[in-house]
């Protein structure tokens, strides 16, 4: 089995994982990150979104395995002192969750879509979660939501918060990068 050493919402793990077992499985079943849910398990839904390393990556879609050395944040790990992050904040307040299944995948995808372009237009945030399928349909709220938190985000100087170099915590920006590593995962919202 291989042996992987990943930091998870900020706490590092040495851990053997079974080598086709997904990150999602891994997410929830070893570290009890039950946030991050498994929808189509075929990487067409978007609902198990997480960051790694700063950028959007649907977690059915990785193995356990290929996470070893990066970083990782779940939606459970967004949250810092007891308060939220202004995405998660953002959705609530404008009620952009309906059932919710979806609410941890869009909120993974809005950080790394508000990363890559912190003032999107509506056109451009629903190209951007084009990969997170909402069931109830409730795209009108969600857009709305995420033009609201890039406008906090922007206010606050909070936008490059989750932007770091794999493997090293060390932020982006503090780095001297600025494009990503990798394209993000997306997918078609309506």
């Amino acid at each position: 089995m291989p042996h992987i050493r990943v930091t998870v919402d900020g706490v590092r793990y040495d851990d053997q994982v079974e080598a086709r077992q997904l990150l999602t499985h891994y997410l929830r079943e070893r570290l009890g990150k039950v946030g991050t849910p498994i929808g189509c398990d075929t990487s067409n839904c978007g609902a198990c979104t997480v960051l790694m390393d700063g950028l959007s990556a649907k977690s059915c879609s990785v193995l356990a395995a290929q996470a070893d050395g990066h970083d990782v944040t779940t939606v459970e790990g967004l949250a810092s002192d007891g308060e939220w992050h202004p995405v998660q904040r953002s959705f609530h307040e404008n009620h952009a969750l309906q059932c919710g299944y979806c609410t941890p995948g869009m909120i993974i995808a809005t950080i790394d879509l508000l990363r890559e372009n912190p003032d999107p237009s509506d056109e451009e945030i629903r190209e951007g979660l084009e990969g997170n399928l909402c069931r109830c349909t409730g795209y009108a709220n969600i857009v709305r939501a995420v033009r609201d938190a890039a406008a906090q985000m922007r206010a606050s100087g909070t936008a490059p918060r989750f932007v770091s170099e794999p493997g090293t915590g060390v932020p982006r920006q503090a780095a001297g990068e600025g494009e990503p590593l990798r394209p993000a995962a997306r997918g078609g919202a309506a």
